[in-house]
């Protein structure tokens, strides 16, 4: 068995943000948070304890990804969905959150736990990927017409 005092170092070590909410009724305020979520998100702990962590999709919240997560908390279950957050300072950010679900057997209370790993770089590339993909079959389709426009001309 691992020593708690080790798994707190461990917890604390971690690069990914890492957060504890406990379910009380229908809201989900936040108990705990690593190092490194504070990192990400510029937030402290004193400032976000006991909030639920919507507050960091401010208004934002018709995300696909947040009806995933929405729907893994009412069920209890896990999921892996990447969301549009923002910083403390207002400044978007991607984040892929990894939820788990925890049953406390002693008082039967649930807990979520939220691995969070800031991923904008990759969603930008991907974006970018998108946009170059779309501009280049925009050219694609303009040679096509201009060599079938060239095609026609010949007659």
């Amino acid at each position: 068995m691992i020593n708690p005092n080790l798994m707190q170092m461990v917890i604390n070590a971690s690069n990914d943000g890492i957060v504890v909410a406990e379910r009380e009724g229908r809201e989900t305020p936040v108990i705990y948070v690593n190092p490194a979520f504070e990192r990400l998100t510029g937030y402290t702990l004193d400032e976000i304890l006991y909030q639920d962590c919507r507050f960091l999709q401010t208004g934002d919240r018709d995300q696909p990804g947040l009806t995933v997560v929405r729907k893994a908390m009412r069920e209890g279950t896990s999921c892996r969905e990447i969301l549009r957050n923002y910083r403390k300072d207002g400044t978007p950010f991607w984040n892929e959150l990894s939820l788990s679900t925890l049953y406390n057997e002693a008082d039967k209370l649930t807990y979520f736990i939220g691995v969070q790993k800031d991923v904008t770089l990759q969603v930008k590339a991907q974006q970018r990927v998108a946009q170059l993909e779309a501009e280049l079959a925009e050219v694609k389709a303009e040679l096509a017409a201009l060599k079938a426009a060239a095609g026609s001309n010949k007659v």
